[in-house]
């Protein structure tokens, strides 16, 4: 059984990302509106740490190809802290949106986030815990 579950999880396209909703295959995908708080929210789940992030920045949404479909994503880049409370190197991430929703975040966002225009993201950095 733990094979089969293995062949099952290594199938995917993109095995740097994370999904979360199902994808329908539509491809004409609304505008995510609700993309700051979304990334906030999700963000105070996936880093260690959510206080004290540096030098965050997002990029508006925009459309881009992501694993053959169409899909609306925005780029943030920031600078966690570490478990010994020093930062990180500068990160940056492609969130994916499906449905308007927030599906799922590239963590190497070379590619998608290319030529993305950040503004600062101050939401981001006053998280807590």
């Amino acid at each position: 059984m733990p094979v089969a579950l293995a062949a099952c999880a290594s199938s995917s396209d993109d095995s740097s990302s994370i999904s979360f909703t199902d994808d329908r295959g539509v491809s004409n995908q609304p505008y995510p509106k609700n993309y700051r708080a979304e990334t906030v929210a999700f963000m105070h789940t996936y880093l260690n740490d959510p206080t004290g992030v540096r030098d965050a920045a997002l990029a508006e949404p925009v459309q881009r190809t992501v694993g053959g479909r169409l899909r609306y994503i925005t780029c943030l880049r920031f600078s966690a802290r570490d478990s010994d409370g020093g930062y990180r190197p500068m990160r940056e991430r492609a969130i994916v949106y499906v449905d308007g929703r927030l599906d799922r975040i590239i963590e190497n966002a070379g590619e998608p986030c290319a030529g993305a225009i950040y503004a600062p993201f101050p939401e981001l950095q006053q998280m807590s815990r």
